[in-house]
């Protein structure tokens, strides 16, 4: 790889730059390898150091790169993969259940939720903070909110708040037989707490899936997970489900 003519190319040179360090990438470059620095990179394409930051950031926003503070430049990992369609019926916390609880305390939830869930807008629910981690680093934050009707036996529990209050909550909610679920992705921005927890600034580009599982009729959970923008990929099959894959040739499990 070496300098390229650029001022040949008729679309816009850091875009042309973005697709040369592409494939810089693939051949050069480890996950987790830290990139040489600007002023090097510009010089060694022979561009303007501003089109190197217009380059280096489309390839963050497509997931490619990562700005790691006090670190640098570092190439991404692959893609995480995640089944959000319909297909799976399990409920959150069961075997093979990638998320990790940090936290449940009991709270009003946002109107929106109540909505969802059926609920009195004044009545607490179980909200449970889990999170999702690949290759060391966090890619999701999940708020998962479940009414006290779903887990009426938790009075002999006395743990106030904390992961072993959320894994109590999460066993007794496996007591329900789940009748189905459903599921939307939308794209969203990135709230202050869901920020620092997936080391992203607030208002970056974030996926959010809701899940709704359902029992007995009604709602029995509801849960809003938030990913980071840059670590999903998303295609809808045949079945009408939606699935994130860790890469165009890999198939989601």
């Amino acid at each position: 790889m070496g300098t390229t003519q650029l001022e040949t190319v008729p679309e816009p040179k850091y875009w042309h730059l973005k697709t040369v360090l592409t494939e810089a990438l693939d051949s050069e470059f480890s996950v987790g390898e830290i990139l040489p620095n600007e002023r090097d990179l510009a010089a060694r394409f022979g561009v303007a150091r501003a089109t190197l930051r217009q380059a280096l950031e489309q390839l963050e926003l497509e997931g490619r790169l990562q700005r790691r503070r006090g670190v640098g430049t570092t190439v991404a990992p692959p893609r995480v993969g995640v089944a959000v369609g319909t297909g799976q019926h399990a409920w959150p916390g069961a075997p093979g259940d990638v998320w990790q609880a940090v936290d449940c305390v009991l709270a009003v939830p946002p109107a929106a939720v109540a909505a969802a869930l059926g609920t009195a807008s004044d009545e607490p629910v179980h909200t449970l903070r889990r999170t999702r981690v690949s290759h060391g680093q966090s890619v999701a934050a999940e708020l998962l909110h479940i009414p006290a009707a779903s887990v009426p036996d938790l009075s002999a529990i006395d743990t106030p708040s904390g992961p072993a209050r959320a894994r109590a909550v999460l066993r007794e909610l496996h007591r329900l037989e789940l009748e189905g679920r459903d599921s939307s992705v939308e794209l969203g921005s990135a709230r202050a707490e869901d920020a620092r927890e997936l080391d992203r600034l607030p208002g970056a580009p974030v996926l959010v899936v809701t899940t709704r599982f359902l029992s007995g009729g009604r709602s029995a959970a509801l849960s809003v997970a938030t990913y980071r923008a840059d670590t999903c990929r998303l295609t809808f099959g045949d079945s009408g489900g939606v699935e994130i894959h860790q890469s165009p040739e890999r198939e989601a499990s």
